[in-house]
């Protein structure tokens, strides 16, 4: 190897073991210590709205995992930098890790329920990294191929290829020791749902087209789709969990786990749609919902005439800007359970927000902590700072799920379908066209309720070898039909038909 590559290799490798050893001790200390969580965390909260808007739609559910492979490709990357730039008489690198070890520690202490004791783990890791930094480009290193030849540098290779591994084998230990250390799972297997007072109306097998492969009319929960900010997901168990009700009500209430038995459970279905699905997209999801009413919770603190808007508040200070009519209607749940189980954790457990017929980014509150009743000119929510609209209804919309885009057909009779949604409203028509031909109605599975999608199917008799076009447009029971204009998702939601291409063969 080279003395540039030894040097950048040795960044990389001090730059591993700083991560690893602070990942180990912020196992002592806890997740809010957890310095690859916090600097991932910051740059989420630092990244502009249209750069976020374009990783949903780019990488889907798929972000974090996205997010967190670049914040180690750039680490790499820097470290690789401060190893090329380090000296003995000037550690020019060991500055860089400092400089870094500060930024990281400032990203911690940023993050909600940390304190200056959290800081100790990035500190820790910043000393390791810059001694493995200073071993690795040392004089008696540095020019080790020149002086001893290639068995000191295979040797130097050695070492620094041995610590790299110990770094990371000690952040992969680390992480896997947090989250043993934090996790609720086991106060989550140990909770047993409430039995419910007022259940849902049964979901008949007509909601179901029969004929067509699509999406079940309930999502299982693994297949539930997941957009939020949270790089880790939040572990607060119901003991700790508390939620308080305050500014302009006439009087503050803090409700306990405990607390929520004096109120009326009821169980409602509801489907939840992203503001960053495309048009087509799948970033929606519908599922059988049990908890309590937000009205009954916000009655015992008395929502005072001016107010408009409620900023709901998650574990970790993401929040939400939710207007108080949505709130108050009898459909918005404090949801503690999901299709029959307790709330996953990367769901909300113990207790999040569900409120029909709102995007999520204005409504869907996991890890739910906080409600402040105030004024949409008083006070933003995250999304809103960043440029989307303060209030986000559902626009009307459909979708294709059979066939696929690209997807050949066989000649002869076939069956088409997919979805449609306009939560509150509920649809009353799907048309479909092929080609330039005329609009045709599809067939509809039966309607649930107006909270929830619609699943809908469309037999044709494919003729023609070659390729077709197939488009897709709702109507809602208010009359309004799905505007063909294609706008992005940014600021409140995307619109346009959904039209794919495919081949009878």
């Amino acid at each position: 190897m080279s003395t540039r590559g030894a040097r950048a290799l040795a960044g990389v490798a001090a730059a591993a073991v700083g991560v690893g050893v602070a990942q180990l001790v912020a196992a002592v200390f806890g997740p809010e210590a957890d310095v690859r969580t916090a600097v991932g965390s910051a740059v989420i909260d630092l990244t502009p709205g249209p750069v976020k808007e374009w990783a949903i739609s780019t990488f889907g559910t798929a972000d974090k995992l996205a997010l967190g492979v670049l914040v180690l490709l750039t680490i790499a990357a820097i470290a690789a930098v401060a190893g090329l730039a380090e000296s003995r008489r000037r550690p020019v690198g060991s500055a860089m890790f400092v400089a870094a070890g500060g930024a990281g520690c400032a990203a911690v202490l940023s993050r909600a329920g940390a304190t200056a004791l959290d800081v100790v783990p990035t500190l820790v890791g910043v000393g390791c990294g810059v001694a493995v930094l200073r071993l690795l480009v040392s004089g008696r290193f540095t020019d080790a191929d020149e002086r001893d030849g290639a068995d000191e540098g295979r040797r130097l290779s050695l070492v620094t290829l041995g610590l790299l591994g110990g770094g990371v084998a000690a952040g992969v230990l680390g992480v896997l020791v947090n989250r043993w250390m934090s996790s609720v799972s086991g106060d989550r297997e140990a909770f047993t749902l409430p039995r419910i007072d007022r259940a849902a109306p049964p979901i008949p097998d007509s909601v179901q087209p029969g004929d067509v492969a699509l999406p079940s009319f309930v999502t299982p929960n693994t297949d539930f789709y997941r957009i939020d900010t949270a790089l880790s997901v939040p572990q607060l168990s119901r003991q700790d969990w508390r939620l308080r009700i305050h500014g302009m009500v006439d009087r503050e209430v803090t409700y306990s786990y405990q607390d929520l038995a004096r109120f009326e459970v009821v169980e409602e279905v509801v489907t939840l749609t992203c503001v960053s699905n495309p048009v087509g997209g799948e970033l929606i999801s519908n599922a059988i919902w049990t908890g309590y009413r937000v009205s009954d919770l916000l009655a015992e603190a008395g929502v005072q005439p001016d107010a408009d808007m409620v900023l709901s508040m998650s574990v970790d200070g993401w929040t939400a800007g939710t207007p108080v009519e949505a709130l108050t209607d009898a459909d918005a749940l404090l949801a503690v359970g999901m299709n029959g189980e307790p709330l996953p954790l990367e769901h909300g457990y113990p207790a999040r927000l569900v409120v029909p017929g709102l995007y999520g980014y204005v409504s869907a509150t996991k890890w739910v902590t906080d409600l402040e009743v105030t004024r949409f000119d008083r006070a933003q929510a995250y999304w809103t700072r960043l440029g989307w609209s303060a209030r986000g209804p559902i626009k009307t919309a459909s979708r294709i799920d059979v066939p696929r885009s690209g997807q050949d057909v066989p000649v002869g009779p076939v069956t088409f379908g997919g979805v449609a949604w306009a939560q509150k409203r509920g649809v009353r028509a799907v048309e479909v066209q092929i080609d330039d031909g005329p609009w045709q109605p599809a067939t509809l599975g039966d309607a649930y309720s107006g909270d929830t999608w619609r699943l809908w199917s469309f037999g044709w008799d494919a003729r023609d070898p070659g390729f077709h076009t197939i488009t897709v447009r709702a109507t809602d029971n208010s009359g309004y039909t799905q505007t063909p204009d294609r706008a992005d998702p940014v600021p409140d939601g995307a619109t346009g038909w959904h039209s794919i291409t495919f081949a009878v063969r």
